[in-house]
């Protein structure tokens, strides 16, 4: 029989660094035999535990406050790593008296009595192994069941009894119960106690001498039980040991049997036990994450540090999850140039064995980037050279930015910055030899100081293409390279070639093209050759294409936006054609690619989409101001991705002194799963000429529209589309009879002749097409491609009016480098008239509401309609009041009447180039631009105009008139003078210049531009100011 032995295992505990590293101070359980203790000392009181200092937290909170009110004394926890195994000839089981400072744990023991010092068994270990002592530590916390106290305090020390004589020692009796005020102790229910996972806090039990070397046992195992499991099957923790019953009980067996139960990380404490060959394994069983609980973030939010936790509710607490978790968290902080940031892990224990982790964090201060020195710059200037980095020295004027933050890896990527500017400038041998990031004096910022070596500055030499491919010849595609003989080399020429090669031979179906340059350099001539070799590469397939991440979208929305099927040919072109696509849905987060993943065999791959998905639902209010207008108003609410189908419905509301609106609007973009779209729009327009402030004319005409559309879509190319559309209007212009109409009929000189003709009832039956090419990257925000758009429109299938409208435009967007966008735009118009049914010779036979209108927002400095052919009404005043005579012109422009009349012809163009700013600018979804905008309408037939009129105000009817007597005789008083006269209709450009910003403000787009008008013509009006905001939902 065997004799039993209890060993208190120091506890070695999470302390966390700055550095993220957790100690592991004690000494790990060695194999040495262990000596016998010697009698127990009184227990010196230990040092409570630290409590967790106070917290935000209300459930952190909670439990200290349980814990200070409820627990007598607070509970240590051993956190450790899996201790060697020790396993100990077992005796019959006596009361076991803890060594000197180590933890007394809170098992019911027997009534007081005498106590047995543990007897000198050896322990299981290797033959060879040796034992070093362990290093006790201060204990962290009295135990909360200190009933055993006086007991063991009182309990005299036994002398270790011969190996033999404890092998035959006949079992104790069964130790009695406890008295009732022990009992009552002892069923105290642990309260909650919140503890610092401290290395230091437990202590560790003082190491006995070593004893003789065990003799080993050899007995049969004739079963094996498990005691201590609470959520652990005995069967399963059986399933994790190689011990079986009818093997042989060994020293090197039970060694074994601890490790594999260590090794799941389930436990932590294992002991063994042999009867016999009756074996019972007692474990312990790690406690259970409850939950994760962050203090003291305030910079980053949960939902940045939650995904780094890997460690979560309902797993098994081990104090390596817990160190590498807190390491991370670290790591998440110094990324954001948080160096200083450190985490304390605590625990707070629960009942059932449960416990919720919580992480002190302390942010600490950002680290920044003083200053960036580069030494050896001799062909470039440092202020040039710093503004290609993405890092930016700390300066008051980047307070948005986050480029002014340390972080290791941004520098590493610096590095490559320089390389890449140098490498496109022809300095094919610079090279980086050092990057230090020092500490400031004070402690708070970095000083980055580079060593570079530029080298020589190279040309490109020859250029050649040699291709194993027999459709393409290599001499005549190396004539239709960019890069030429003489010009200075330059790498991402070298690189942009290879794409366009690659893309080039893979559009004729070579989709396993291999292009690689060859590069030949002659120091002596400082000249760079290039052979771009051509080659067919091994061919792969694709085996799947998997779709992840969309949880309302629908698959089919997304696939049918792949260029390539399952089972096709691997196309790098054709994938990052379907990446493009599916960005220009708008449906998703911007940062997504198409990975590629190996397939079941070397020539298959599977692609991938990791989606992620964006609000598509956009409610957008604009808000404008016009000197004319005052302010315009516009409502609108659209979902993009209606029903998770690609589906387009949406409603607009307009309101301003010149329009109002109401439209309703919906798009299926693929009818019955196939390449057609099909949509239509229902909608009511009310539009009345400008405002007039000094007088109460307050609009000309009005024009009210309402109609429908229905328009369908079909793909000719992969860019290429054709739409047809049919329209109907029902249009009404009318004037107010009240002021406008002398003796009911429309007055030339209230409204002039130009609107009197205008006025009527007509419908307007419309059939057109338009033909559509597209290569834009993407279309809501592209960077590159271009497109292309014509139309042509034929009124008179029916309907009162006849015309045909032809109408194009086109825009190219290049990137420049640097995120710098240039963006050319450009359209034109014209109409003609099919039949002539003008009522006089000085009415333009296409009517006024069938014309082109240019202004803003076409061109930018200028007002809504405020370019083009116009009647002006401009007023005298100081004219004698009697006779009208005399008297100066106001050409105030808000002192005026201005009537724009469109044109049958027009023009437009824009350039505006795109602005990078720092990455916290970027993250702030700013984007600035300059720009530059010109264009003209112009063509219509010159209306009658009446020159210089005065008009009365008949003193019988109170209105106005231009009869100097009323019916009844008396002399009517003037009323106003006024010039009359047709302006504006000129093909000269107009032309603004002007600054812009694209804000993805947290409520939604917002644009303002601020232009100024360099040449107008007379007539034209013209603003400075204009913005508008949205938002998403």
């Amino acid at each position: 029989m065997t004799a039993t032995i209890g060993m208190l295992l120091a506890s070695s505990c999470l302390a966390a660094r700055p550095e993220g590293a957790l100690a592991d101070n004690a000494p790990a359980a060695s194999d040495e035999p262990i000596a016998a203790a010697t009698p127990a000392p009184p227990p010196v009181a230990p040092t409570p535990v630290k409590p967790a200092k106070k917290h935000a937290n209300a459930l952190f909170a909670k439990h200290r406050k349980a814990a200070e009110s409820a627990a007598a004394q607070p509970v240590p926890v051993a956190i450790s790593a899996a201790p060697a195994p020790v396993s100990q000839h077992l005796a019959p089981p006596a009361t076991i008296v803890a060594a000197p400072g180590a933890p007394h744990f809170a098992a019911p023991v027997a009534n007081p009595g005498p106590a047995v010092v543990a007897a000198p068994a050896p322990a299981y270990a290797a033959p060879a192994a040796a034992v070093q002592p362990a290093v006790a530590a201060a204990p962290a916390a009295q135990p909360a069941y200190a009933a055993v106290a006086d007991a063991e305090q009182a309990a005299p020390a036994a002398t270790p009894a011969p190996q033999a004589a404890v092998d035959q020692a006949p079992p104790a009796p069964p130790a009695p119960r406890p008295g009732p005020a022990l009992q009552k102790r002892f069923r105290q229910k642990p309260a909650a106690k919140a503890l610092p996972v401290d290395a230091a806090a437990v202590a560790a039990p003082q190491a006995p001498h070593a004893a003789p070397a065990p003799t080993e046992v050899n007995q049969t195992v004739k079963s094996i039980g498990v005691e201590g499991a609470q959520r652990l099957e005995p069967d399963t923790i059986l399933s994790y040991i190689r011990m079986h019953v009818g093997d042989r009980y060994t020293q090197a067996s039970a060694d074994q049997v601890l490790k594999d139960l260590f090794a799941t990380e389930l436990f932590s404490d294992v002991t063994l036990r042999n009867d016999g060959g009756a074996v019972v394994i007692v474990v312990k069983e790690n406690p259970v994450v409850n939950r994760i609980i962050l203090e003291g973030n305030k910079r980053l939010k949960e939902d940045k540090i939650t995904p780094e936790i890997k460690l979560s509710a309902r797993q098994i607490f081990t104090r390596s999850k817990v160190r590498a978790d807190v390491t991370r968290i670290i790591e998440l902080y110094k990324r954001e140039g948080r160096f200083a940031a450190s985490v304390e892990p605590k625990m707070v224990m629960l009942d059932q064995n449960r416990v919720d982790i919580v992480f002190e964090i302390t942010e600490g201060p950002k680290s920044k980037v003083r200053q960036i020195n580069i030494i050896g710059a001799h062909k470039f200037s440092v202020t040039q050279l710093r503004t290609e980095m993405v890092t930016k020295q700390q300066r008051s004027f980047r307070i948005f930015s986050s480029g002014t933050s340390y972080d290791p890896d941004r520098l590493a990527f610096d590095q490559q910055k320089l390389r890449q500017f140098y490498l496109t400038q022809g300095y094919a041998d610079f090279r980086v030899v050092s990057a230090v990031a020092e500490l400031t004096p004070d402690k708070k910022d970095f000083i980055v100081t580079y060593v570079i070596e530029e080298g020589k500055r190279y040309k490109f030499g020859d250029v050649k293409v040699e291709s194993q491919l027999r459709d393409f010849n290599g001499d005549q595609l190396a004539k239709r390279l960019s890069i030429k003989k003489g010009a200075w080399y330059n790498a991402k020429a070298v690189e942009d070639t290879v794409d366009a090669l690659t893309e080039t031979v893979g559009s004729f179906g070579y989709a396993f093209a291999d292009v690689r340059p060859d590069f030949q350099r002659n120091k002596d001539k400082e000249t760079m050759s290039v052979t771009f070799r051509i080659a067919e590469a091994p061919r792969v397939y694709v085996e799947r294409i998997d779709v992840n991440g969309n949880t309302l979208t629908e698959d089919k929305v997304i696939r049918r936006e792949f260029r390539l099927s399952e089972g096709d040919a691997f196309n790098s072109y054709q994938i990052k054609r379907s990446s493009n696509r599916i960005k220009s849905l708008g449906y998703f987060q911007e940062k997504f690619e198409i990975e590629q993943k190996p397939g079941s065999t070397p020539d298959r791959v599977a692609l991938e989409a990791n989606l992620e998905e964006k609000p598509t639902g956009q409610l957008q209010l604009s808000a404008g101001y016009s000197s004319l207008e005052s302010f315009i108003f516009q409502a609108s609410i659209q979902q993009n991705n209606f029903r998770g189908r690609g589906e387009t419905i949406g409603t607009t509301f307009n309101y301003s002194a010149y329009s109002k609106a109401v439209v309703l609007n919906f798009t299926e973009p693929y009818v019955s799963d196939r390449n057609v779209s099909l949509g239509f729009d229902i909608y009511r327009r009310d539009q009345s000429s400008f405002n007039f402030y000094d007088s109460n004319r307050n609009t000309t005409y009005e024009n009210n529209t309402t109609g429908f559309q229905v328009r369908a879509g079909f793909p000719l190319t992969e860019h290429s589309s054709l739409i047809g559309r049919y329209t109907l209007n029902y249009e009404q212009v009318t004037l107010d009879q009240a002021t406008y109409y002398i003796n009911g009929v429309c007055s030339v000189y209230l409204a002039g002749q130009y609107l009197c003709d205008a006025i009527g009832d007509r419908t307007s039956s419309i059939v057109g097409s338009s033909y559509v090419y597209d290569t834009l990257d993407n279309r809501l925000h592209p960077s590159s491609g271009s497109t292309f758009i014509t139309g042509i429109d034929i009124a008179g299938l029916g309907g009162s009016v006849k015309y045909a409208r032809l109408t194009a435009n086109a825009a190219h967007y290049i990137p420049l480098g640097h995120g710098f966008i240039f963006a050319l735009r450009g359209e034109a118009g014209a109409i003609h008239a099919l039949e002539n049914n003008a009522p006089n010779q000085y009415e333009d036979p296409v009517r006024l509401t069938d014309r082109f209108f240019l202004g803003e927002p076409q061109i930018r400095g200028f007002d809504i309609r405020g370019v083009g052919p116009r009647v002006l009404r401009e007023f005298y005043t100081g004219y004698n009041s009697s006779s009208g005579n005399g008297g100066t012109l106001n050409t105030n422009q808000n002192s005026e009447v201005n009537d724009a009349l469109g044109g049958k012809y027009y023009y437009l163009g824009h350039a505006e180039l795109e602005i990078p700013l720092g990455s916290g600018a970027r993250e702030l979804g700013l984007r600035p631009s300059i720009f530059m905008d010109a264009g003209a309408v112009w063509g219509v037939t010159a209306p009658a105009t009446v020159g210089t009129t005065i008009l009365y105000t008949d003193a019988v009817t109170g209105k106005y008139t231009t009869n100097a007597t009323a019916s009844n005789g008396t002399q009517n008083a003037i009323a106003q003078k006024f010039l009359e006269s047709y302006v504006g209709d000129s093909p000269a450009p107009r032309i603004s210049f002007g600054f812009g910003v694209n804000w993805n403000s947290p409520f939604g787009p917002f644009r303002i531009d601020i232009a100024k008008a360099l040449t107008y013509v007379y007539g034209d009006t013209r603003k400075t100011f204009s913005f508008n905001v949205g938002t998403q939902f």
